[in-house]
């Protein structure tokens, strides 16, 4: 597997697995379509935000984003669904967290998908608390914080 820096036109298809991976959730379609908008991935927001895509074999298999400001974040980190599970994620944190350092970061925050909390609690990621969904009111996220080491 590699890692590259997003480039515009990779936009679409970002947005794309990033709406497949929440799927594998088993979300209903509904809850689904209500969230559409929040992981889509814009050519603003890979000129703007270091934005990376992992690829094995040529095609794109996962990508992640930060959003850099006081509280900089792992604003987004999705994987194929095929690919879940099979030890790539671990391979993929190793390159965020390396990514991160490069870029200057010595610490980041994310709002964790539930199902995935267990996962970045692993990588050592830390719970410092919730955050309130900006898509369903009354839904809270798990808020982690990430060290850069």
């Amino acid at each position: 597997m590699n890692t590259r820096k997003a480039e515009k036109r990779d936009s679409r298809f970002l947005s794309s697995l990033a709406y497949k991976s929440k799927a594998y959730w088993g979300y209903s379609e509904e809850f689904l379509d209500k969230c559409k908008e929040d992981p889509t991935v814009t050519e603003e927001d890979i000129e703007e935000n270091p934005v990376f895509v992992v690829e094995s074999d040529g095609s794109i298999v996962a990508f992640y984003s930060f959003t850099l400001n006081e509280a900089s974040k792992l604003e987004s980190l999705f994987i194929d669904p095929d690919y879940i599970g099979k030890g790539v994620g671990r391979v993929i944190w190793r390159d965020v967290l390396t990514n991160a350092k490069d870029i200057g970061l010595s610490e980041f925050y994310l709002d964790s998908e539930p199902y995935a909390e267990g996962f970045y609690s692993k990588m050592g990621a830390d719970k410092v608390g919730t955050i309130q969904s900006t898509v369903f009111p009354g839904r809270s996220l798990p808020l982690m914080k990430v060290t850069v080491e």
